[in-house]
């Protein structure tokens, strides 16, 4: 007799799916995974928003660090957790009228600040490196005697010194140019908006006292991005399962067994 191939044709509507693509653990796995992805995303958004305040930054006077119209995230913080270096969202009615204002904090209450000695911001004594002035710019664009800045209150100036309004526009006010410490509302952690990421360290500050340590940001984007992440593969597992269980099962009922 001539060779012959036969087929062999599966049930139509019998057979279940027992491999590992479309298990129940790996369904468990699937719901396991997508829970856990909502509660990180969520819990992320939750405490974003409890922790910081967005803003948008009207003016140039603190470029290039932030630059104008750029959007900022800022920390919530108490009076006790400001530093020098810090850059600061603050009140002040004498300053502008029912507007927030944002400057970098460069001495604290007890602290003497005068500028500028060889082109350097000098506080109690100390020459400062400001890595983050704009490129070539000098200090010395700021005339300021010798200021001693009462307990409880802020000395703050702009980045941008040349065109920034900022303690040194108010030398002649009452406070000498300073700011109540319970002015201040938030600390900026990062710009956002372009994605400049996080502000760097100031860190010629740190021989005056320890420096603000960055906020929870890093952390909470991390559980956001993580949780977004479960979400999504969690979600993927039931329709690849399905698609990899239809291709399985069409290659099962056209099976060819062999030659006689």
């Amino acid at each position: 007799m001539g060779g012959e191939s036969t087929t062999r044709t599966a049930p139509r509507g019998g057979g279940t799916d027992t491999g590992p693509v479309g298990s129940r653990t790996g369904q468990r796995l699937s719901g396991l995974a997508v829970a856990l992805g909502l509660v990180l995303f969520l819990g992320g958004f939750a405490w974003g928003a409890v922790v910081y305040r967005p803003y948008t930054v009207p003016t140039s006077s603190m470029a290039p660090t932030i630059d104008a119209g750029d959007r900022v995230l800022a920390q919530r913080i108490d009076s006790g957790d400001i530093r020098r270096g810090d850059v600061v969202v603050f009140t002040d009615k004498t300053w502008v009228s029912d507007a927030p204002v944002v400057k970098r904090v460069v001495a604290v209450g007890g602290d003497t600040v005068s500028c500028c000695t060889k082109g350097k911001l000098t506080v109690n004594g100390k020459q400062i490196d400001e890595p983050y002035l704009p490129k070539d710019s000098l200090a010395e664009w700021k005339n300021i005697p010798e200021v001693t800045v009462p307990k409880g209150r802020l000395f703050l100036l702009g980045d941008e010194r040349q065109g920034s309004l900022d303690s040194s526009a108010h030398l002649t006010d009452a406070a000498s140019g300073t700011v109540a410490v319970s002015a201040v509302t938030a600390r900026v952690d990062a710009v956002v908006w372009p994605m400049d990421g996080m502000l760097k360290e100031p860190s010629g500050f740190k021989e005056l006292g320890a420096l603000s340590s960055p906020g929870p940001l890093r952390t909470i984007t991390a559980l956001i991005i993580g949780g977004a992440v479960l979400v999504l593969g969690g979600g993927a597992y039931g329709p690849i399962a399905k698609r990899l269980g239809r291709r399985r099962a069409a290659q099962s009922r056209t099976e060819p067994v062999g030659a006689r």
